[in-house]
């Protein structure tokens, strides 16, 4: 079994390496650190997953960011702006889907294999009954559309392929450790554990949807 981590150097994608690792799959991990990975650069995104080989079983994207260029989450309407808007539609919708456009030929077509792109709760639009955070919440649900609508696509030339998002819950990392609060975490290795039983249990018919770390649907 092949997997590929992409954002292999943040704190979930390199706790995903090693348990990944630890069930004895060869893992390949790519990162901006590491390769000069740019995901909001399709180029970038291109040249780094033209180099991989083809049969990998299982694509995990990790990337993502809460505050970019000093742009913190938005409490207001009043503090909305466009420059952090389409920061966050680039690294955090537009970024997975392009790993996708670009790894989709390194998924197999004869088996089952398993594309899922780290999402977040907060995207989601019936689930949301405390408002703020306007340019998080839409970039990831932006992303589970494109998700989605992905999934159908693929499903005609992958049929046993699963395409998914998944909330990892609030996960102590530095991308969440200002925004804590008293939400209750967990360390990046239990969640990399959580996410992956997820992904175990998951088969053609889940393909397209979003769940939790316990595998429980989340409201669109």
């Amino acid at each position: 079994m092949r997997a590929l981590v992409v954002g292999s150097s943040g704190g979930i994608g390199s706790a995903l390496v090693a348990a990944l690792a630890a069930r004895g799959y060869a893992v390949t991990g790519v990162s901006r650190r590491g390769d000069g990975l740019d995901v909001t650069d399709e180029a970038s995104v291109a040249r780094v997953l033209a180099a991989l080989e083809p049969g990998f079983d299982l694509v995990i994207v990790a990337t993502g960011a809460l505050e970019i260029d000093g742009h913190r989450p938005e409490k207001s309407l009043r503090a909305l702006e466009p420059a952090a808007l389409a920061a966050q539609f680039a690294v955090n919708a537009m970024g997975p889907a392009l790993v996708l456009k670009h790894a989709l030929r390194l998924m197999p077509r004869d088996r089952r294999a398993v594309f899922a792109a780290l999402s977040a709760r907060v995207g989601s639009i019936g689930d949301n009954a405390l408002g703020g955070w306007y340019a998080y919440r839409a970039a990831k649900a932006a992303l589970n559309q494109l998700i989605h609508t992905a999934a159908i696509e693929v499903a005609r030339s992958h049929p046993q392929a699963v395409v998914a998002c998944l909330h990892p819950g609030t996960v102590a990392t530095g991308f969440t450790e200002k925004y804590v609060g008293s939400h209750p975490t967990v360390t990046p290795d239990v969640a990399a554990g959580n996410l992956l039983r997820v992904v175990e249990g998951l088969g053609p018919e889940h393909s397209g949807g979003f769940f939790d770390w316990k595998g429980e649907v989340v409201a669109w």
